[in-house]
């Protein structure tokens, strides 16, 4: 295995948090960056996911998680387009923007309080009688109360996203070794000095924990990794001759993300089984059934594929990013549960301007593994 023997920065997990990080990090002027991952890179909750950026739909109060990401959700579109003067792949950022609707009556109580949080807080946001949501979407179902339409609340295609991130650094000389599993952070007087892999030592002036759903795996001395399971999400896919849809679209109950190619993605489940990616009856069933709640004419079409990925979850919701006080130039950024192709260009960021600037960002702050020093593991 031919690994630079003492690289700037090693980062352990070559999800989309990982290849962002990388990337920011060698755009900030860090030369020698080695990403080690478990794997395949991009291969996990990253390439299983549908590619919404619903910092909007998914948020529930304008928090600083709300804020953490819409912030991140804005760079998007610089993001998709200096990845592609970089590399020449497009990551299909689509700015159709993310249709909600109401179809029971609990829906409409719950896209109300919706509307009235966000229309206080001053954001984009539409509300849309039934017969306007069938207009914007003539195909969604006949059943539809009302709605709510976020104008910024767009989608990518997340896997287009992960081939572009790691052209990024085969262009620029970062070095990606997969199939390479970490069993232990090395630390020497309170300082990470690198990792070791089931087949070598790799020394490391500074380290990286984009680990995903891994985390609590990782071994470091008397050092206790935040506790962050798998959560399972399994996906439908089917495909049109045409596009039926134009928006993102939302129920309580599930979500289709209609692609450029014909494809209509439709998620997730939320299960709880461990590091279990099967794909399931009872989940294909789940899905299909909320996906014709949604658009019963989707009865007709095949399923053309499914899969399952497992997001990575902390004790209370939130992600886990910023410094190890106990362990110098020891960096975590994990569990971004359901958002983590909408948090990556603001992680990285972030990450970035701490690593190498030491700049600090009260989202570090907020975030850091320090909160769960004295939390009990669920």
């Amino acid at each position: 295995m031919n690994l630079s023997k003492n690289p700037e920065v090693l980062i352990i997990g070559g999800g989309v948090i990982g290849l962002s990080i990388a990337r920011a990090l060698h755009k900030r002027g860090i030369g020698r960056i080695t990403i080690l991952e478990r794997g395949a890179v991009g291969r996990e909750a990253s390439y299983a996911a549908a590619g919404m950026l619903a910092s909007q739909a998914e948020t529930d109060e304008a928090n600083d998680f709300f804020h953490l990401c819409d912030e991140s959700n804005k760079l998007y579109p610089s993001f998709g387009e200096e990845l592609l003067a970089e590399t020449g792949i497009s990551i299909e950022l689509d700015r159709s923007g993310t249709l909600y609707l109401a179809l029971t009556d609990d829906d409409v109580k719950q896209i109300r309080r919706r509307f009235a949080w966000q229309t206080k807080a001053g954001l984009n946001v539409k509300h849309l009688n039934a017969d306007e949501a069938r207009k914007l979407e003539p195909f969604v179902s006949p059943d539809v109360r009302e709605a709510l339409f976020f104008p910024n609340d767009w989608q990518v295609e997340n896997r287009k996203l992960l081939v572009a991130l790691r052209k990024y650094a085969e262009i620029n000389g970062i070095e990606i070794v997969e199939n390479a599993q970490v069993k232990r952070l090395l630390i020497e007087n309170n300082k990470i000095v690198g990792a070791e892999t089931e087949s070598e030592k790799i020394a490391a002036e500074t380290v990286v924990l984009a680990t995903g759903a891994w985390t609590s795996l990782i071994k470091a001395g008397n050092l206790t990794m935040p506790a962050v399971k798998p959560i399972r999400g399994q996906i439908l896919s089917y495909r049109t001759a045409k596009r039926l849809f134009q928006t993102v679209i939302y129920s309580p109950r599930s979500y289709l993300v209609p692609r450029l190619d014909g494809r209509i993605l439709v998620g997730a489940t939320v299960e709880d089984v461990g590091f279990d990616k099967s794909v399931t009856a009872s989940g294909v069933d789940f899905l299909r059934d909320n996906a014709l709640e949604i658009a019963p004419s989707l009865i007709n079409l095949a399923l053309e594929e499914s899969w399952a990925g497992l997001r990575p979850f902390a004790a209370d919701g939130l992600p886990v990013l910023g410094a190890f006080p106990e362990i110098e130039n020891l960096f975590v950024a994990t569990a971004h549960y359901r958002n983590g192709i909408l948090l990556a260009p603001k992680t990285a960021e972030i990450l970035a301007a701490r690593i190498v600037g030491n700049v600090e960002s009260k989202y570090l702050k907020i975030y850091s593994p320090r909160r769960f020093q004295t939390a009990k593991a669920f």
